[in-house]
Formats: C-alpha cells, structure tokens, sequence
C-alpha cells in the first residue's frame, strides 16, 4: 500500500464509501504515522512473523462500529470483523476482509470458514477479501482443486452470494459476498 495511499484518499474523497477493505497491505508499526485517512476509521491487522499480508477495514467514522474478535482461540487466519451498528430499525451489519495465502493449510482454512459461518450468522453481512482460488467458476459453481471446492462449500452452507462478478481498477483478484436472505 506504500505508494497506493494518495491514489487510495483521492478515489475515496471521490467516491465517498462508507467501508474500504484491503489485503496484502504490507504493513507494520513503521507505516503508523501515514495510514490514518480522515473521515475513517482504521481497524487492521498486520502478518506477524513473515513479510506481506496484512488485511485493513476504513469504516467511515460516522458509523458506529466494535471489532469483533471471532475465532481467537483457534489456528491464526488472515481475517478481521466488524460489527456495524444498524439504523433505526434495522439491524447490525458485519463486515469482514479476509486475505487467504495461496499456500494456507487446511485447518487454516477450516479456522477461517468457522469464522465465516459465525459471522453469516448475523442479519446482514459483507463479506470481502482475496481468497486465493483461481481456479473457481463462478457461473457453474464448480473448481477443479479440493480447497476451493471447500470454498465454494462454505458459501454454500452460509447463503452467501458473490457480488462482485470482476476485479475493477488494479485490483488483481476481489470478492464480495453477501447474505442470500438479506436484500439490500
């Protein structure tokens, strides 16, 4: 995200979204003076113990919101939630980024779609991340590989819909999911 910062404020400022997710920010505590953006609030988590990853959630400070800690006792995953209180009359939103390793083991992966399953437990949840399975196609939901058929198996048992269909910008791989019995 080093040299992304400016471009990010500028789309933001223009686009106005109420959450920004970001994977694979490559940051730690030398980069903590320069990724505050006003107008937002900042929840993160840095990779511990290896170069890279890293996941980030801006929620506009407008929004009343409490990082969830879901899944802490369990194998460490690449993931961060939100509880977004809801207005008047309806109810909250979690909010969740993900990042998932191309070379995540298997209960790493179990960890992150118990995580998933409890927060798609809530009235409404928006789902976001780079989950690393290319191999995907989402038009027949069907994979070649056994880990994204285990995706694909844990989108299924949770009534998640993918949203976005394709990456916009420079964006190398994004999902979106969202509840099936929740209209927005």
């Amino acid at each position: 995200m080093g040299n992304k910062q400016g471009e990010l404020e500028t789309c933001v400022c223009l686009q106005g979204y109420d959450l920004i997710g970001i994977t694979e920010t490559w940051w730690d505590s030398s980069c903590d003076w320069s990724v505050g953006m006003e107008g937002y609030r900042l929840f993160r988590k840095d990779r511990q113990g290896r170069r890279g990853g890293g996941i980030t959630l801006y929620v506009n400070d407008q929004l009343e919101c409490m990082e969830l800690h879901l899944g802490m006792d369990e194998e460490p995953t690449e993931s961060l939630w939100v509880r977004i209180k809801g207005r008047a009359g309806a109810g909250d939103i979690i909010a969740g980024v993900c990042y998932r390793p191309p070379d995540q083991g298997d209960r790493a992966d179990e960890a992150l779609y118990r995580q998933i399953g409890a927060a798609s437990r809530s009235q409404a949840l928006v789902l976001m991340g780079d989950f690393n399975h290319p191999d995907i196609c989402w038009r027949d939901n069907a994979a070649e590989r056994k880990q994204s058929r285990k995706f694909l198996e844990c989108v299924d048992d949770n009534f998640l819909l993918q949203v976005i269909e394709e990456p916009r910008g420079e964006v190398p791989c994004w999902t979106l999911f969202s509840p099936i019995r929740k209209a927005w």
